[in-house]
């Protein structure tokens, strides 16, 4: 199965796979990290009646950053739910492609839009004279919300690529998986 990075200019879908790679990696990071952490505040808590400091601070900062490389792995796969009605209704090709084309434009402008709306927030964050931190270990704010801008970034990236492959497929243009298949043939 032909990833959609696989339809893109090279120099654009090589970077994409590797931080595809990287999410990957932070999602199992953050799962490890989580069922790990309850797991020893289980034992440490019900145990040994103790208490593991400040646990929830930085397990939070851990499991923001794996639920939105989580949500960037499904925006490269397609996977987020999509209830649309119309794709039932509609059985023209033409009015199939429009509606597909009006679909990844509204995705790409709300994902953009909230990368707009994520560095305006930053911008706020960083003109105060300090971080706002969270109370015990200090870790600032802001570092899971660079984590949220850049994953929304990707998902952006990824609505264009599926928009550019629409597009493509609309111009009848070939895509790189057709031309792999009449290769074969």
């Amino acid at each position: 199965m032909a990833r959609i990075t696989d339809e893109l200019p090279r120099f654009i879908g090589a970077p994409m796979n590797w931080a595809m790679f990287l999410m990957k990696v932070l999602v199992v990071f953050s799962g490890a990290m989580m069922a790990l952490t309850f797991g020893a505040v289980v034992v440490v808590r019900y145990g040994f009646g103790g208490d593991l400091f400040a646990y929830e601070e930085w397990l939070l900062a851990i499991s923001i950053v794996g639920f939105f490389a989580g949500a960037v792995l499904a925006s490269e796969r397609k996977l987020h739910i999509n209830a649309d009605i119309l794709e039932v209704v509609i059985k023209n090709p033409r009015l199939i492609w429009w509606r597909g084309f009006a679909v990844l434009m509204i995705e790409l402008v709300v994902t953009v839009f909230i990368v707009y709306a994520c560095y305006v927030s930053l911008a706020d964050d960083f003109s105060f004279p300090r971080l706002r931190a969270t109370p015990a270990l200090r870790i600032p704010f802001v570092s899971w919300r660079i984590a949220i801008m850049i994953a929304f970034g990707f998902m952006a990236m990824f609505s264009a690529a599926y928009l550019y492959v629409h597009i493509r497929k609309g111009l009848g243009l070939p895509l790189k998986s057709d031309l792999k298949k009449d290769a074969a043939s």
